[in-house]
């Protein structure tokens, strides 16, 4: 009988890909916010994205506010919303590890390159800061239990988001 493996990767997404509106300003202020109240400090980040238009622009602008802060971005990995794999992305965003994670993009590659990156790397969710693009739902319905838990984000109205095991959590500005 064939030995059966399982996959890290989802079935399906239940949301088409598609493009995030551009962020805000506030939202990107509350993302570098956020990074400089993670405990034990940050320094350094790895930006990830999706390759459409509005997510490089807000992997961009925050690199450059971190930068401007004094902080150091080693790296932008981004990921196409459906691939084989997402081995090599998920390998290149952790392998120079940074103190923290910056995400941003649609949720359908998203959640597929999470998956990658809880069943084949050290990655840490708590360790990682997303933008209003991700707050969604189908982040939990569709990634697993478990596999977001802690992540947390900027809202596009300063507010923020937090996964915690299966809710999605909102907090006002």
């Amino acid at each position: 009988m064939a030995r059966r493996t399982l996959s890290p990767l989802a079935r399906e997404t239940s949301t088409e890909a598609e493009s995030p509106p551009p962020h805000s300003e506030i939202e990107l202020a509350t993302v570098v916010g956020l990074l400089a109240g993670l405990r034990p400090r940050v320094a350094s980040i790895v930006i990830g994205c999706s390759r459409d238009a509005p997510s490089q622009a807000t992997a961009d602008a925050v690199a450059r506010a971190w930068n401007e802060r004094g902080g150091h971005v080693l790296d932008v990995v981004d990921w196409p919303e459906r691939a084989a794999s997402w081995l090599r992305q998920a390998r290149r965003f952790t392998e120079q590890e940074p103190d923290a994670w910056v995400v941003t993009g649609q949720v359908p590659g998203w959640v597929q390159m999470g998956r990658r990156l809880v069943h084949s790397t050290d990655w840490d969710p708590a360790r990682t800061i997303g933008t209003a693009a991700l707050a969604s739902d189908d982040l939990i319905a569709v990634g697993g239990v478990g596999t977001f838990d802690g992540l947390r984000g900027a809202a596009r109205d300063g507010g923020t988001w937090e996964v915690i095991r299966t809710i999605l959590v909102h907090r006002s500005a």
